[in-house]
């Protein structure tokens, strides 16, 4: 009897560290694509693939991924607009492609009291949930596809 009740003591023990492996190894870090900045600016793509206007508009309005309406006042129709940050209508005459990307890459490297979040990157953070910390708020492709839509507002 004792036995037996050691091993559904120890079973009942395992199943939530078994289930929290599982979950942890669900979400390893993820390894972000390496870049360069020259100038205050990335110049070179993330992805071999080119942005994509429409996903990245989607992407801005999507409050869980980019959210950049949050924030910004867009040059489209959205239930909510912020005015913390500055109106992107007219943000491609005001900035090369490069210094966009940095800006949606790695924002603090231009201005460390930034308010807004840096979207690709997962080192230094502060206050970061645990299922996210390891992994950038956007992937690689999305920060190509939100430049590829910023660079239509001019």
């Amino acid at each position: 009897m004792r036995g037996s009740l050691l091993l559904v003591v120890a079973i009942a023990c395992a199943a939530p560290f078994t289930e929290a492996v599982a979950q942890t190894a669900a979400r390893e870090p993820v390894r972000l694509v390496p870049f360069e900045v020259v100038d205050q600016a990335i110049p070179r793509p993330l992805t071999d693939t080119p942005g994509n206007a429409e996903r990245g508009q989607r992407l801005a309005l999507d409050r869980s991924k980019g959210n950049c309406v949050t924030c910004h006042e867009l040059p489209l129709s959205a239930d909510f607009q912020g005015n913390l940050g500055p109106p992107l209508t007219g943000v491609a005459d005001r900035y090369e492609p490069g210094e966009l990307r940095l800006r949606i890459v790695d924002t603090k490297r231009i201005n460390p009291d930034s308010n807004m979040p840096s979207y690709y990157r997962v080192e230094g953070l502060n206050r970061v949930r645990r299922d996210w910390a390891g992994r950038p708020m956007l992937e690689a492709q999305e920060v190509e596809d939100i430049l590829a839509y910023l660079l239509t507002l001019r």
